[in-house]
């Protein structure tokens, strides 16, 4: 999950000020926690809290209504976080109902699903209920699907290949390069529009960082991308130290009891190499 946090991190100041190329300095101190990681981080807490409820109430939907009080508790918390205009009335809403998003934003909050999740189809029923109490739109429940089934497939050592062959049978179809698309790629928050690009900068790495690298130096929504690029990145590599510590840095207390609490939970294998 802080494969995720950090993507986001690191892409927070290049989102409206793009560049085109992977020769810059991962940390800045124009850099920050977005909506993306902290709604990446109200999963992991519903996620929680669904794990510490008596087997017989574990029932999938039960999971939609504690990621909707998560994230709408975080939301409340963190209001300047950078959320989409539908989303931000969502998390303020008496009454938070699905809205028809094939937006990137639940794509990049369910990584944690892919920890949780025990077997692949486990990961994607979990997706699927934090996913569709915003984003019900196919193709964002989708998108969800496609970074949790990346990043679970990354966790059980499946290869870059085995990752892509999955990817494209079951999601997208990924017949580009980014050397094809750096100059040319758009804003686009879409899944369709963001999260292939997500996937193929994680399959062109060659470690954590370049992963980080190639999704930010595509430009366009370059947090999100980032984000879920790292998400998929982080159970493949795993996370260099000196890059973990200094993500911690741009993390408060609470964030970071959560992230703690997460990887104690599912993580006890630990994500820092």
């Amino acid at each position: 999950m802080l494969g995720a946090i950090i993507g986001d991190i690191c892409g927070s100041r290049y989102e409206w000020a793009n560049i085109r190329s992977k020769q810059f300095q991962l940390f800045k101190w124009q850099c920050r926690v977005t909506d993306d990681s902290v709604m990446t981080l109200a999963i992991a807490k519903a996620l929680l809290a669904y794990d510490q409820l008596p087997v017989e109430d574990r029932r999938i939907e039960k999971l939609g209504e504690i990621a909707t009080a998560s994230m709408q508790e975080m939301g409340k918390k963190y209001p300047r976080a950078g959320y989409g205009g539908r989303f931000y009335d969502w998390i303020f809403s008496d009454d938070p109902q699905p809205y028809n998003s094939w937006g990137n934003g639940a794509s990049m909050r369910v990584s944690p699903c892919a920890y949780a999740g025990e077997t692949l189809e486990e990961a994607l029923a979990l997706s699927d209920a934090v996913t569709e109490v915003t984003h019900n739109h196919p193709e964002g429940i989708k998108g969800a699907r496609a970074i949790t089934a990346a990043t679970w497939l990354a966790r059980h050592g499946k290869s870059q290949d085995e990752i892509r062959e999955h990817i494209q049978e079951n999601y997208y179809s990924l017949d580009f390069k980014l050397d094809q698309i750096r100059k040319t790629y758009k804003f686009d928050v879409s899944c369709q529009g963001s999260v292939p690009q997500a996937i193929e900068a994680f399959l062109e790495g060659d470690s954590f960082e370049d992963c980080i690298r190639n999704a930010i130096s595509i430009g366009g929504d370059s947090d999100t991308i980032a984000c879920m690029a790292g998400a998929i990145a982080e159970p493949f590599w795993g996370i260099p130290k000196n890059i973990r510590e200094a993500a911690m840095r741009f993390m408060n207390e609470e964030q970071i009891t959560i992230l703690n609490h997460f990887e104690k939970r599912y993580q006890s294998d630990s994500s820092c190499r």
